[in-house]
C-alpha cells in the first residue's frame, strides 16, 4: 500500500497537551514498508522525519517544517512460553494501556504497574517508561528498530538498549532509528511490586490480602485516575518533569530544612528526590496563568496542564519559570521529560 501524505495538516489531534501546530508534510505508517516510503518521500523533498506514537510526550513550541509520520502499525502475538517465562512481542503502533489489559488477559504478569500509561508500545522503549517501581527495562526482552541512514533492520538486546532513568539510546539518538516492533519478557507466575505505599494501601483498603496482577492493575488505574488528568479532557503529557538525581550531601541539606521531603536512595549513592514535593512546597501546585491557558495541575504538582488555548512557548515559558524558581530554592536543576520541538 502507498504511503498517503498530505500537507499543512494540524497536530492538535494528535498531541495529548491539544497543542494546534501545523506540520508540513503528515502521514501514518502502518508496516514496515510504509515507514521506508517515509524515509524515501523525507529525503526526495528534502524534509527531516519526525516520527510520533500517541503524541503524549510531545511539547510542540512552533509548526514543524518536516514529515510527521505516526505510526499506526498493529499486532500482538506470543512468540515463546515455556510454561514459566513468555515472550510477547507488539508492534509499535499498539497503544500502550490496551496492550498491558491483552497482557494480564493472558494471565501474564510483569506489566501491571505501567497501567494507564498514555502512549504506544514503540515511544515506551524511548523514554523507559516507569510507574510505581517497574520500568520497561525490568519487563524488555528485545526491539526490532530500521537504521534511517541505512534502512536495515537491527535487533536491540535489553544491553544495546543502554535504558537509563527516562532514557534510552533511541533518546539520545533521536534521528537514527525508527522503533518498529517489541518484544517484552512476562511471566506465568505473579511477581509483584509493591514497594510503592499508595498501591500497597489501596489494596490493603479494599481487603485484597493476596492481590493477583489484575488486582494491582486495577489499583493502580484508580491511583492515576484520582491524581492524573485525561488528556482528552483536559491537555497535558502526564509527568512534565523527572524526579532529579542529587549528591547525598545536598539531599541531607535539604532534609535538614524540609524534614517532609520525599528522597529515594539510589544503588549509586545519589538520591531521588521527588520533583512533585518540590513543585508543591514552592507554591506551583494549581498555578494558573493569567492571559492563557498554562497551568500546573491542581492535584499532582508534576502535570503541566493546557487549561484552553495555551501555545506550546506558553506551556515552555511556565515550565522554564518552574525550573528557575527550583534552581532558586532549593539549588536542584528539575529535566523535562517530554520532547521539545
Amino acid at each position: 500500500m502507498a504511503l498517503q501524505v498530505q500537507s499543512a495538516v494540524s497536530l492538535k489531534p494528535f498531541n495529548t497537551f491539544g497543542v494546534d501546530v501545523s506540520a508540513k508534510a503528515f502521514a501514518e505508517a502502518h508496516n514496515d514498508d510504509e515507514v521506508r516510503q517515509a524515509l524515501a518521500f523525507s529525503a526526495e523533498h528534502g524534509l527531516p522525519l519526525l516520527v510520533i506514537g500517541g503524541g503524549s510526550n510531545l511539547l510542540l513550541t512552533a509548526d514543524i517544517q518536516a514529515l510527521v509520520l505516526r505510526m499506526t502499525s498493529r499486532g500482538v502475538c506470543l512468540l515463546a512460553d515455556d510454561g514459566e517465562q513468555v515472550i510477547v512481542e507488539a508492534e509499535a503502533g499498539e497503544a500502550w494501556h490496551p496492550f498491558v489489559l491483552w497482557s494480564l488477559e493472558q494471565g501474564l504478569s510483569g506489566l501491571e504497574n505501567l497501567s494507564l500509561i498514555p502512549g504506544t508500545v514503540g515511544a515506551a522503549p524511548m523514554q523507559n517508561i516507569g510507574a510505581y517501581g517497574v520500568e520497561i527495562k525490568d519487563v524488555f526482552h528485545s526491539l526490532t528498530a530500521l537504521d534511517r541512514q541505512t534502512g536495515e533492520l537491527r535487533e536491540f538486546s535489553l544491553g544495546d538498549c543502554a535504558f537509563a532513568y527516562r532514557d534510552s539510546v533511541f533518546k539520545r539518538d533521536t534521528g537514527h532509528w525508527v522503533i518498529l516492533r517489541v518484544r517484552f519478557l512476562l511471566s506465568r507466575a505473579a511477581h509483584l511490586h509493591l514497594e510503592y505505599g499508595p498501591v500497597r494501601q489501596r489494596l490493603d483498603e479494599q481487603g485484597i490480602v493476596q492481590p493477583t496482577p489484575k488486582d494491582v492493575s486495577l489499583a493502580i488505574c484508580a491511583i492515576r485516575s484520582e491524581k492524573l488528568p485525561d488528556p482528552a479532557v483536559l491537555g497535558n503529557a502526564g509527568s512534565f518533569f523527572k524526579n532529579p538525581l542529587v549528591p547525598a550531601s545536598l539531599a541531607a541539606e535539604l532534609k535538614r530544612q524540609y524534614p517532609g521531603l520525599t528522597a529515594y536512595p539510589q544503588a549509586d549513592g545519589q538520591v531521588k528526590l521527588a520533583a512533585g514535593w518540590l513543585i508543591e512546597h514552592a507554591g506551583w501546585k494549581g498555578y494558573r496563568d493569567a492571559g492563557n491557558g498554562a497551568g500546573v495541575h491542581r492535584l499532582q504538582s508534576l502535570v503541566l496542564v493546557n487549561y484552553g488555548n495555551a501555545t506550546g512557548l506558553q506551556l515552555l515559558n511556565l515550565a522554564q519559570r518552574i525550573q528557575n524558581d527550583i534552581a532558586q530554592r532549593y539549588n536542584v536543576q528539575l529535566e523535562m521529560e517530554p520532547n521539545l520541538y
